[in-house]
């Protein structure tokens, strides 16, 4: 697994998600990240250059008119297609996976109890 510190963004709508990710991938891999509950945020930072972003398929809870993490990963990928994208869900429907890798995430994990080891099997890899 290569522990090379990364810059790291994470995109949920749900803070308690993302200080989870962001405190498990800081105290345990020393990566670099930035936490956002809106897409709008993160694209305002793109310009930070960010190796890999934690990206929540759904990001309508903290604004109803919020754009949902399918346009924000349509946008990185068409603007910012070195930018590695890892989608992130509660939802376990095969369509949602299937949309999202075929929109250019290239991998997807579902909010469970494996979450955190699987997203730092992914950073890491």
């Amino acid at each position: 697994m290569n522990t090379t510190p990364k810059s790291i963004f994470v995109v949920d709508d749900d803070p308690m998600m993302t200080e989870t990710i962001k405190d498990f991938l800081v105290d345990n891999f020393g990566h670099h990240v930035s936490v956002f509950p809106t897409g709008e945020e993160c694209l305002a930072r793109l310009d930070e250059n960010p190796e890999i972003i934690i990206l929540d398929y759904y990001l309508n809870s903290v604004r109803k008119d919020a754009v949902d993490g399918m346009e924000i990963l349509h946008f990185i990928k068409i603007n910012y297609p070195k930018i590695r994208i890892i989608m992130l869900s509660s939802l376990e429907k095969h369509r949602t996976i299937t949309q999202s890798i075929e929109q250019g995430a290239e991998q997807f994990v579902y909010k469970d109890q494996n979450a955190f080891k699987n997203i730092a099997q992914l950073v890491n890899e």
